[in-house]
C-alpha cells in the first residue's frame, strides 16, 4: 500500500504526463490480456504435451512388449524347426524300416505262395506211395491165400510133403507181416496226406495274411511319405515364419528406437514448454504490476470505475465481518478459522467452514447488489487467503444434483478455488489486483474474463479478497 501511495505522490500533475500514464495504463491492461491468452495457449500446448507424452510412453511400452513378443516367437518357431527336423528324419526313418520290412515280408510271402507247389508234389508222391502200398498189400494177401492152399497141399502129401509144409507156414507168416506193414504205411500215408493238408491250408492262410500285410505295408508306406512331405513343408514354412519374425523384430526395434528418440525430443519440448510457461507467468504478474502501479500514479483504464466499486464493496464487507464481532454474533477464532469439512456426496467437494453460517447471513446483501454495476458482471464473491469461497452470489449456489458438470457450473459456493488467480485474489494486500484468466464455465465450456479484487481486513488482520469478476 505504501508503494502505491509514493508512486503517486512522485506523480506530476501536467497534462502530458498524465497523458503517457493514461496510455501506459491502457498498454499495460492491454499487455496483461495478450499474456493470458499466451498463458492459456501454452497451457493447453503443455497440457497436449503431455497427453502426447503420455501416449508416446504406452506406444513404447507396447513397442517393447511386442519386441518381447516377436522374440518370443522366434525362439517358439526355432523350438518348433528343431522339432520338425527331428520329427522328419524319424519319419524318414520309419519310411526306411516299414520298405525293408515290406521286402522282407514279400520275399515271405513269395516263399510261402511257392510252397504249395511242393506240397503238391509231396501229395503226388504220397499218392503214388499209397498206390504202391495198395499193389504190395494186394500181392500179400495173395501170397498168404497161395501159403495156405500150399499148407493143405503138403498136409495132404504127408511125411513127403512135410518140408514143402515149412516153406508153405514161413511164406504165410512173411505175407501176413508184409500185409501188416502195409496196412502201416497207409495208416502213416493217410496221415501225411491229412497233415499235408493241414499245411496247405496254413500255407494258404499266411500266403493270405502276407498278401494283406503287403497291402497294408503299401499304404503305410504312402501315409508316411505323405507325412514326410508334410512335415518337409511345415518346416519350410517354418523357417519362413522364423525369418519373417526376424525381419518383424529388427522392425520393431528400429520402431521403439525411433519413439523413443522422439519421446526425448518431446520431453525436451516439454522442458521448454515449462519454461516458457512461467515465463509467461511471471511476466502476467509483471502486467499486472504495472496496472497497479499506473494507477497508483493516477492512470486511467478503463478497469477504473469497477475499481472504485471493488474499494466501496470490500470496505462494506469489513465492516460487516467487524460488526459481527461487536454483535458477538461470531468469534475472532472462528472467523479466522481454516478448519475446513468436507460436506459428504458432493461432487465437486464442497467444505464447510466456522465461519461458512455467518457469512451466508452477512455477505448476500452486499454481493448480490454488486451483479447490478454493469451488465458485464458475472459474479461478487468473497475468498478467505485459501482461497475457500463460502458464499458465493445465489445463481451459482443452488443444490448438488447427480451431474457432476452441472454442479461444477452452478453450485459453485462453499468450493476450494486454489488456483492461480483464486490464490493471488485472496492473499493480496495491494488496494487492488487486477487479473485476467480464462474462467471454468463447467461442460468443457471456457470464458475469458477479469477479475478484480480488494483485500478484506478485520480489525488490521488480513482475512482475504473481495471478488468481482466480469466479462472482457
Amino acid at each position: 500500500m505504501q508503494h502505491s501511495r509514493d508512486l503517486a505522490a512522485a506523480a506530476t500533475d501536467t497534462p502530458a504526463d498524465s497523458s503517457k500514464i493514461d496510455q501506459i495504463s491502457r498498454s499495460a491492461s492491454e499487455l496483461s490480456f495478450e499474456m493470458v491468452e499466451m498463458a492459456v495457449t501454452l497451457y493447453q500446448i503443455d497440457q497436449n504435451n503431455t497427453k502426447l507424452m503420455d501416449l508416446l510412453k504406452k506406444v513404447d511400452a507396447d513397442a517393447r512388449r511386442m519386441m518381447n513378443g516377436n522374440t518370443a516367437v522366434q525362439r517358439a518357431i526355432s523350438a518348433v524347426g528343431d522339432t520338425i527336423a527331428n520329427t522328419r528324419s524319424a519319419v524318414e526313418a520309419s519310411v526306411n524300416v516299414i520298405r525293408g520290412a515290406g521286402d522282407r515280408v514279400q520275399e515271405l510271402a513269395a516263399w510261402v505262395q511257392s510252397l504249395d507247389g511242393r506240397i503238391t508234389a509231396i501229395e503226388e508222391t504220397l499218392e503214388a506211395t499209397r498206390v504202391s502200398n495198395a499193389t504190395i498189400s494186394s500181392i500179400a494177401s495173395q501170397v498168404n491165400i497161395l501159403a495156405i492152399n500150399a499148407k493143405i497141399e503138403a498136409a495132404r502129401a504127408g511125411s513127403a510133403g512135410r518140408g514143402f509144409a515149412v516153406v508153405a507156414e514161413a511164406i504165410n507168416d512173411l505175407s501176413r507181416k508184409t500185409a501188416g506193414a502195409a496196412e502201416g504205411i497207409d495208416s502213416n500215408i493217410a496221415s501225411l496226406v491229412e497233415n499235408v493238408g493241414s499245411i496247405r491250408d496254413q500255407a494258404n492262410e499266411a500266403a493270405d495274411n502276407a498278401g494283406k500285410v503287403l497291402d497294408e505295408s503299401a499304404q503305410t508306406d504312402q501315409a508316411l511319405s505323405a507325412i514326410a512331405s508334410q512335415v518337409q513343408t511345415i518346416h519350410d514354412e517354418a523357417a519362413a515364419i522364423h525369418a519373417s519374425a526376424t525381419e518383424n523384430g529388427t522392425a520393431i526395434v528400429e520402431f521403439q528406437e525411433s519413439f523413443t528418440s522422439m519421446e526425448h525430443e518431446l520431453e525436451d519440448t516439454a522442458s521448454g514448454i515449462r519454461q516458457l510457461r512461467t515465463q509467461s507467468n511471471a511476466l502476467v504478474d509483471k502486467a499486472e504490476s504495472m496496472i497497479q502501479t499506473s494507477v497508483g500514479l493516477g492512470g486511467k483504464t478503463p478497469d477504473a470505475r469497477m475499481i472504485a466499486e471493488i474499494k466501496a464493496l470490500v470496505g462494506q464487507v469489513s465492516e460487516a465481518f467487524e460488526a459481527g464481532l461487536r454483535n458477538g454474533e461470531i468469534t475472532e477464532q472462528a472467523l479466522f478459522s481454516r478448519d475446513y469439512t468436507p460436506i459428504p456426496g458432493t461432487d465437486p467437494q464442497q467444505l464447510m467452514a466456522p465461519f461458512t453460517a455467518f457469512t451466508d447471513k452477512v455477505l448476500p446483501p452486499i454481493q448480490e447488489p454488486a451483479l447490478e454495476l454493469d451488465e458485464r458482471v458475472v459474479f461478487c464473491a468473497a475468498v478467505d487467503t485459501n482461497g475457500y469461497l463460502p458464499t458465493h452470489n445465489l445463481k451459482f449456489s443452488q443444490p448438488q444434483g447427480p451431474d457432476p458438470e452441472w454442479n461444477m457450473a452452478n453450485c459453485r459456493n462453499r468450493r476450494l478455488f486454489d488456483d492461480r488467480v483464486g490464490l493471488k485474489a485472496g492473499r493480496n494486500t495491494e488496494p487492488f489486483l487486477l487479473q485476467i484468466y480464462r474462467r471454468n464455465m463447467g461442460g468443457g465450456k471456457f470464458a475469458m474474463m477479469k477479475d478484480l479484487s480488494a483485500p478484506i481486513f478485520v480489525r488490521g488482520r488480513h482475512w482475504g479478497g473481495l471478488r468481482l469478476a466480469y466479462t472482457i
